[in-house]
């Protein structure tokens, strides 16, 4: 049976909007099986920027691209709309260094980084290795690209880098390894029990709330640059005096900032704003913020003559 063509189309369109996409069980930052998860792993290791389809959260375009691509089973790679395979060829050829070439980047040695276990953490860690043969698992500790920490018992995967701390044996994919230098894992216990705390010098501060009010004085006293997320129809119904458009040479201007720089961001009510704090502060900017409540709750703390629509 032949694919419909309007299905066909929508996988045409999801191939164009990256050079490497990932057809996957959840998303890159939450995959839902593990084959996924080994596919984002090594991507990770590899790449910055690529695009991930979620095809749990379409039954038809599940099925549609295994028909597309004329390739049973998920996950699925492509680079430059051609299809590269799933989780076993892209493992084995990351391991020849074809995935590399494929992806047109050049793999840097990462240097093991310094990883403190206090003798606690070690205590439980090696409690929980206790019964696990060495060559079937090790601690796996992952550093994700919002900084979420994962611990887990797992065997060695491509391009793990081993690290030793604690007595315990430390295997970290290549993206965790470039972030992880002084992480310290800690045991505690508190209120609600015991558990691994985690600290890691290099995590970037969180997304601060802004209030209108306080975002105002920073405004006024030129300590941050505010940029506004919204398309260009809804700029024309409302716009905050000296927001920066993203959209057109916006970013630009963003990215020509010392990533040290004061940047906030806002839209109508404040998620697609956090969700672009988010991303820039995954690229490294270090102070960012977001306009709780955006240009609506602007006007109605701040200015009420911006309109509110």
């Amino acid at each position: 049976m032949s694919l419909d063509p309007t299905l066909r189309a929508r996988i045409d369109e999801l191939l164009s909007r990256d050079r490497v996409v990932l057809f996957m069980k959840g998303t890159r930052d939450a995959p839902r099986c593990g084959f996924s998860a080994a596919v984002v792993e090594i991507l990770d290791g590899l790449l910055d920027q690529y695009t991930t389809v979620d095809v749990l959260a379409d039954a038809e375009l599940r099925d549609g691209i295994k028909q597309f691509s004329d390739w049973p089973t998920l996950p699925q790679l492509f680079v430059e709309r051609e299809l590269v395979g799933g989780t076993d060829i892209v493992w084995e050829l990351a391991g020849t260094g074809e995935l590399q070439q494929r992806l047109g980047v050049v793999e840097t040695p990462v240097a093991p980084p310094r990883i403190e276990i206090s003798p606690t953490a070690a205590a439980a860690i090696s409690d929980a290795l206790r019964d696990v043969p060495p060559e079937e698992g090790s601690l796996r500790f992952r550093i994700g690209r919002r900084w979420q920490y994962e611990m887990a018992v797992g065997p060695r995967q491509w391009g793990d880098v081993e690290v030793e701390a604690g007595g315990v044996r430390v295997l970290l994919d290549r993206a965790t390894a470039r972030r992880a230098e002084g992480t310290r894992i800690d045991y505690v216990s508190g209120p609600g029990g015991a558990g691994f705390k985690i600290s890691n010098p290099g995590e970037p501060r969180p997304i601060r709330q802004l209030r209108p009010r306080e975002l105002r004085e920073l405004l006024d006293g030129g300590a941050v640059t505010l940029f506004d997320v919204r398309p260009a129809a809804e700029r024309a119904l409302a716009s905050i005096a000296g927001a920066i458009p993203l959209e057109g040479d916006g970013e630009a201007r963003l990215r020509a900032l010392p990533k040290d720089a004061a940047i906030a961001f806002h839209c109508h009510h404040g998620m697609r704003s956090q969700a672009a704090a988010e991303r820039f502060r995954e690229e490294g900017w270090t102070h960012v913020a977001n306009l709780a409540g955006g240009i609506d709750a602007w006007s109605a703390e701040v200015d009420p003559g911006v309109p509110r629509y």
